[in-house]
Formats: C-alpha cells, structure tokens, sequence
C-alpha cells in the first residue's frame, strides 16, 4: 500500500535532520584530539569523509 503524502514528507524531514545532526556532530568530534578519537574507535580522516557543517540549524 503507498504511503500517504503526509507520511512520506515526514520521513523525508526525519531524515534530513538525521543527516543534520550527523553533519553537526561529526563537526563537534573535530574539535577532540587524536589520541581521544583513536580511543573512540574513528579518526580524523573518517570524520572528514563523513562531512561536517558548522550550523547548529
């Protein structure tokens, strides 16, 4: 059964505040030191390719 416009327009919201708070908290991590991120499992270069936004909204 398709999804009814409301449906779909709220999933498309969702998700782009999905990608937004990514993009702000990948931005966020840059500010840790290297040694903290390698203790978290991540690194510079993977926080890079994933992008990041200095925009809160």
């Amino acid at each position: 059964m398709a999804n009814s416009i409301f449906r779909t327009a709220f999933e498309r919201v969702v998700a782009a505040r999905e990608r937004q708070a990514s993009r702000y908290v990948n931005n966020v991590l840059m500010n840790l030191d290297d040694q903290t991120l390698k203790g978290m499992g991540t690194s510079r270069e993977e926080l890079r390719r994933k992008g990041g936004s200095g925009f809160v909204f």
